[in-house]
């Protein structure tokens, strides 16, 4: 799955990608950046 990476600056392929849940209850995707090793997050199933 791909997100923005706010360090690189610009869209990667996630690291370890895992289904999260928000504090409102709607899904969302946590992994990290490949290149950096910056936390990455994007929100919707994937």
């Amino acid at each position: 799955m791909q997100a923005y990476c706010l360090k690189c600056r610009t869209q990667r392929e996630m690291k370890d990608p895992k289904a999260v849940q928000m504090k409102n209850g709607k899904p969302a995707t946590s992994g990290s950046c490949p290149v950096c090793g910056t936390k990455m997050y994007r929100i919707g199933k994937g």
